[in-house]
C-alpha cells in the first residue's frame, strides 16, 4: 500500500490527466486537499490537446437550459483562471476574444437562425445579424453565396496545447504529484464501504480518501471495472491545420459541415469529424478531404492556404451530449467528472470549481440534477452520439 504524500489534507486520487482532471487537482490543492493525478498515458495528450479551444457551447439551443447555465458559470471564471495559471506557471495560454460567426446558406441541412437568436436573447449573449455583403466584409475569405450570418463578437478561444502547458507547469510549481503511465484498474473500499484506495495496473495500491473519475473517453471502461454503468464512449474527431497570413480569418467560423479557428500567428485549425469507431487511431484521407472540401466551399479565399498537418483525438461522448458530474450513490468517496464531449475546455474551470468544492464537502448552489451520474439518458441525435460506423 502506497501513501503518496505525508502532507496533511484530504487525499484525492484524480484519475485522468486531461484539462478537467488537472484543473480540478489544482483547485483541490487551493482548498487544502492533497491530490495526486494518475494518468494512464501522458498528461493532457488526448482530447484536451486535440481540441479547438472554442469558448462557446456548440449549438447550445439544442440542449436543456441547465447546460447553458453551467457553461455561462464556467465561462465567467475564465479571466480569474487564466490569471491564476499565468501567475503560477509563467506561461501564456493565448486566451483571446475573437468572435464566432455562423454563416448561413440556402442549402443548409439545418437552419439555426431562429433558435440561435431566441437562445441569445434569453441568455443575454450579444449577437449581430449580418447580411451577405456584411458577412463577406467581416470575413473576406467567405463565399459570396452566403445569404447572411450570425456573429457573436464576444466569444473567445484558447490554444489548447498552451493551456495544458500552463496547467501542467502550475501543477509542478504547486508540488502536486502527477504519475504518468499509471493506469487505474480498480477502487478499493474500507470496512464501512467508503473509498479507501485505488489499484494500478501493475498491482500497486494507493491509499486515498476520495477518488475523482475524470478519465475522458476511457471513463466508461473504467467505470464498468468498478461496477458502475457510465455510457461514456470515444467519439473520434479528425483535424487539419492550415497556415495563411495572420488575420486572414478574423473570427471562429462555425458551420455544420466544418469549423475554422484562426490563431494569432496565421494558423487556422479546421475541424472536426464526428466518428463513432471506438478507439480506432489515425487520420483517414476521405475524412480529411471532406473537411477541406467544406472549407474551400464555405471560405474559398483559403484555397491557397498551406496544409501543415493532420491529427485526431477521442472526445468523451455521452448519449445526450451532457457531462456526468457528482458523487456516485452507493460508493461513498467516489466522484465523477467526465463525458464533456465537445465542450470540455469551455466547461473546464466551472467543472474544476464545482467538483473540487463538492469533493471537499461543499454542496453546489447550482442545480446539477441534469448532470447526475444516475440520470436516465437517451441518445439525442442532434447533440449525442453519432451513428456507429
Amino acid at each position: 500500500m502506497t501513501k503518496y504524500s505525508q502532507d496533511s489534507g484530504k487525499r484525492v486520487a484524480v484519475v485522468g490527466g486531461g484539462v478537467i482532471g488537472c484543473l480540478t487537482a489544482l483547485y483541490l490543492h487551493r482548498l487544502g486537499a492533497n491530490p495526486i493525478i494518475l494518468e494512464k498515458g501522458n498528461t493532457g495528450r488526448e482530447s484536451s490537446w486535440a481540441g479547438a479551444g472554442i469558448l462557446c457551447p456548440i449549438h447550445p439551443w439544442l440542449y436543456p437550459d441547465s447546460f447553458t447555465h453551467l457553461v455561462d458559470a464556467s465561462l465567467s471564471m475564465f479571466p480569474e483562471m487564466n490569471a491564476m495559471l499565468e501567475e503560477l506557471s509563467g506561461l501564456k495560454t493565448q486566451w483571446q476574444s475573437c468572435g464566432l460567426m455562423i454563416p448561413m446558406f440556402a442549402d443548409d441541412r439545418i437552419h439555426h437562425r431562429e433558435d440561435a437568436l431566441n437562445w441569445s436573447k434569453r441568455f443575454g449573449w450579444k449577437v449581430e445579424e449580418l447580411d451577405s455583403k456584411q458577412s463577406c466584409e467581416h470575413e473576406p475569405t467567405m463565399s459570396p453565396q452566403v445569404s447572411g450570418s450570425l456573429l457573436w463578437p464576444e466569444v473567445g478561444q484558447v490554444r489548447n496545447p498552451r493551456l495544458l502547458a500552463a496547467v501542467k507547469q502550475a501543477l509542478a510549481n504547486s508540488n502536486i504529484t502527477i504519475r504518468e503511465q499509471a493506469e487505474v484498474i480498480g477502487v478499493g473500499k474500507n470496512g464501512e464501504g467508503e473509498v479507501s484506495s485505488v489499484t494500478l495496473a501493475g498491482g500497486e495500491t494507493v491509499e486515498v480518501d476520495a477518488v475523482l473519475l475524470a478519465a475522458g473517453s476511457w471513463s466508461g471502461e473504467l467505470a464498468r471495472q468498478i461496477g458502475l454503468e457510465l455510457p461514456v464512449e470515444p467519439v473520434k474527431g479528425q483535424i487539419v491545420l492550415l497556415k495563411d497570413k495572420p488575420g486572414k480569418v478574423n473570427s471562429i467560423i462555425k458551420h455544420d459541415d466544418v469549423y475554422l479557428v484562426p490563431r494569432v500567428d496565421g494558423h487556422i485549425l479546421v475541424g472536426a469529424s464526428m466518428e463513432r469507431v471506438g478507439f480506432k487511431p489515425g487520420t483517414t484521407e476521405s475524412v480529411v478531404n471532406n473537411l477541406l472540401e467544406a472549407t474551400y466551399r464555405i471560405t474559398p479565399g483559403l484555397k491557397d492556404a498551406e496544409i501543415i498537418e493532420q491529427w485526431m483525438g477521442f472526445r468523451p461522448g455521452s448519449p445526450d451530449g451532457m457531462p456526468y458530474l457528482g458523487p456516485v450513490d452507493g460508493h461513498p468517496g467516489l466522484f465523477v467528472a467526465t463525458g464533456h464531449y465537445r465542450n470540455g475546455v469551455a466547461l473546464a474551470p466551472g467543472t474544476a470549481d464545482i467538483m473540487s468544492r463538492w469533493i471537499m464537502g461543499e454542496i453546489p448552489s447550482m442545480d446539477l440534477s441534469d448532470f447526475r451520474v444516475d440520470r436516465t439518458v437517451v441518445n439525442l441525435e442532434k447533440v449525442g452520439f453519432p451513428a456507429a460506423a
